[in-house]
């Protein structure tokens, strides 16, 4: 009695192929899904140091009458707690412009990636815009 088997290639050359296809499958699968998780990482740090970067350079243009040293240690105390870092803090009459950073890690060892974000507070001029 001879035995037919159905589907691809009826040769014994196929045993295990089925399996070999799914772990390829996996693997593309997990590959992808960790690359979304590092882009939804590097993107919720942009939104965090954006908005230390804003809340820094607006404590700092509220205490920009006291004079740079007192505005700038505003903003990097409210930067520091939105989860962000001053890089640098300049304070030119009553505007304030922080540039704020934060250092992302990547999974398996990668180097961080550096997110950084820039922002300008101060008075509200008669059009609206400092």
């Amino acid at each position: 009695m001879r035995v037919r088997r159905w589907g691809l290639g009826c040769g014994v050359a196929d045993r295990g192929a089925g399996t070999v296809w799914v772990l390829a499958f996996m693997g593309v699968i997990w590959v992808v899904g960790v690359a979304a998780m590092v882009v939804g990482g590097v993107r919720v740090a942009r939104h965090r140091v954006e908005a230390a970067a804003d809340l820094g350079a607006l404590a700092g243009a509220q205490r920009a009458s006291e004079g740079e040293v007192v505005a700038c240690r505003a903003a990097r105390e409210v930067a520091a707690d939105s989860g962000g870092r001053v890089a640098s803090c300049a304070v030119r009459g009553r505007i304030v412009e922080v540039s704020a950073d934060v250092v992302v890690r990547l999974p398996f060892g990668i180097h961080g990636v550096r997110v950084a974000a820039r922002a300008r507070a101060g008075p509200a001029g008669r059009d609206g815009v400092p």
